[in-house]
C-alpha cells in the first residue's frame, strides 16, 4: 500500500499527459498527492516527512504552472525535490551530526555501525545531487515529451535501482526479529518434564 500511495501520482500524472496535454496531467498529479496525503493521515495514521515535503513541492511547482500556463515549472519540480531532500541529509550530517537516512533504514530492522550509516548518508546525498542535476538536464535540453518519460520512467528506474542496491548492501545488518514472548525455551520445556516424571 505504501508502493502504491507514493508512486500513484507519477502513475496518474503519465497517464493524463498522454490523454490530454501537462497542464491537466498537473493538475491530476496535485490532486492525486492530496488524496495520497488525505488516505495516509486517515486511513493509516501515518504521514511522512517526505511524503509531506513532496507535497508541498507539487503544489508550489505544480500550482505555478498551472498559474502562469508554463511547463517549465513542473519540469523543475523534481529538481527542487532531490535537492530539497539532499541538503536535508547535508544539514542533519554536518550541523546535527545524524544520519537521518539510517532512521528510515531501522524501520526494516536494519541495525548497523555508525560508520556504514555515514557512507549510506553520503552516498544518497551525492545520489540527489546527481539525479538533481540530471533532471535539470533532460527538462532544458530534450523535449517535453522526453522529459515526461524520463521522469515517469528512467528517474522512477534509477530511483529503485540504487534503493535495492543500498538494501542489498545493508542486508548483512539485518537483524533477526525477537521471539514471541509466548515461545518457550526449549530447555524449559525439558526441566517441565522432568519436573512432572514420579
Amino acid at each position: 500500500m505504501q508502493f502504491i500511495l507514493e508512486y500513484a501520482p507519477i502513475i496518474l500524472f503519465f497517464v493524463a499527459y498522454k490523454l490530454k496535454d501537462i497542464y491537466f496531467a498537473t493538475g491530476v498529479a496535485i490532486v492525486a498527492s492530496i488524496l495520497a496525503i488525505l488516505y495516509a493521515w486517515f486511513v493509516t495514521k501515518k504521514v511522512t516527512s517526505m511524503q509531506w515535503v513532496s507535497l508541498a513541492i507539487i503544489v508550489i511547482f505544480g500550482g505555478a504552472t498551472l498559474l502562469l500556463h508554463d511547463e517549465v515549472f513542473i519540469k523543475w519540480k523534481p529538481t527542487a525535490l532531490y535537492a530539497v531532500l539532499g541538503l536535508t541529509l547535508l544539514f542533519g550530517k554536518l550541523v546535527l551530526k545524524k544520519n537521518w537516512i539510517g532512521v528510515l533504514f531501522k524501520q526494516a530492522n536494519i541495525e548497523a555501525p555508525a560508520a556504514v550509516w555515514t557512507r549510506v548518508t553520503w552516498s544518497w546525498i551525492v545520489f540527489f545531487a546527481f539525479m538533481a542535476a540530471l533532471n535539470a538536464y533532460v527538462a532544458t535540453q530534450f523535449s517535453l515529451d522526453a522529459w515526461v518519460n524520463f521522469k515517469v520512467w528512467w528517474a522512477m528506474g534509477i530511483f529503485f535501482v540504487f534503493t535495492i542496491g543500498n538494501v542489498l548492501f545493508l542486508s548483512r545488518y539485518i537483524s533477526e526479529p525477537t521471539a514471541a514472548a509466548n515461545d518457550v525455551p526449549a530447555s524449559a520445556d525439558r526441566s517441565s518434564d522432568a519436573g512432572s516424571k514420579p
